[in-house]
């Protein structure tokens, strides 16, 4: 296929950047690659926007990227969402009563960035136990205090929520409680957390969408993941891309596995794949 017309999706953490939340060389050498054979690169990430590395936005294959699971997509060249899809502030409420009486974070991912109550972002050591992802953790996340109701209302766009866990308990209770809440999707990209949003906000059909405004077939998308969040995103692309590191389910619904994370997996696969 000719390489401009490729665009590549790629989640985030424990695909395109290592365990250190680092981006290996050669994954910047693979953007590099990207751009001078005229392709695109999208980074799609339950991140916020504002969580996203500099280095990525900020590259000139990078146009576009999806946040918060798919909740947005952005116009890199403006900084403004040009597709959302809000969880929004009534279902958020209810959200946030199922947490009431259990020891649970609640995230607030709104107007692309994450806000947390301090009385949890103070623990966050409690709920990570990796030095990189606790690092990460405290460094996207805007503490409040006061209500968290009220702290709400300042908010405009809410696209997403998560609690992270660590008694098992609570978890199925949680996603026992969730199934009221219509129009949702749960998914994790950790062992100890649940995301939710709105049912049309995932990757997959965040990566369908920005194909679509662009006119390109998702035959040419290719997309690169670890995690059951990333799983809608690789089944959406033509090429679906699992790296070395991804758990069982999500390289069963893959069409190929790359190298790890920590071995720049993704732009060794891309790299071979321009080389074509």
């Amino acid at each position: 296929m000719p390489h401009q017309n490729l665009i590549f999706f790629s989640d985030l953490d424990g695909t395109f950047l290592t365990s250190r939340k680092e981006i290996p060389e050669g994954n910047l050498a693979a953007l590099d690659a990207i751009y001078e054979a005229g392709a695109q690169f999208v980074p799609c990430t339950g991140r916020s926007l504002a969580a996203i590395p500099k280095a990525l936005l900020e590259h000139p294959a990078a146009r576009y990227a999806v946040s918060a699971n798919g909740a947005a997509v952005t116009d890199l060249s403006t900084g403004k969402a040009i597709h959302r899809c809000d969880l929004g502030h009534e279902r958020t409420r209810t959200l946030l009563r199922f947490a009431d009486g259990r020891d649970v974070t609640f995230d607030l991912f709104a107007d692309g960035r994450v806000f947390e109550h301090r009385k949890t972002y103070d623990r966050l050591a409690e709920f990570a136990d990796d030095p990189y992802q606790l690092e990460l953790m405290r460094s996207i996340r805007t503490p409040f205090d006061g209500e968290t109701e009220a702290f709400m209302t300042t908010l405009e766009h809410i696209e997403r929520i998560s609690y992270f866990w660590y008694d098992p308990a609570d978890c199925a209770a949680l996603l026992e409680a969730v199934q009221q809440v219509p129009d949702i999707s749960v998914v994790r990209s950790v062992s100890n957390s649940i995301e939710i949003s709105d049912a049309r906000a995932t990757k997959g059909e965040a990566l369908s969408w920005l194909c679509s405004h662009l006119g390109i077939s998702r035959a040419d998308a290719v997309a690169f993941g670890d995690n059951i969040n990333d799983i809608p995103m690789i089944e959406a692309a033509g090429t679906g891309v699992a790296v070395a590191n991804a758990e069982d389910e999500t390289k069963s619904a893959a069409d190929a596995v790359c190298g790890a994370n920590n071995n720049a997996g993704v732009g060794t696969f891309i790299m071979q794949l321009l080389a074509e």
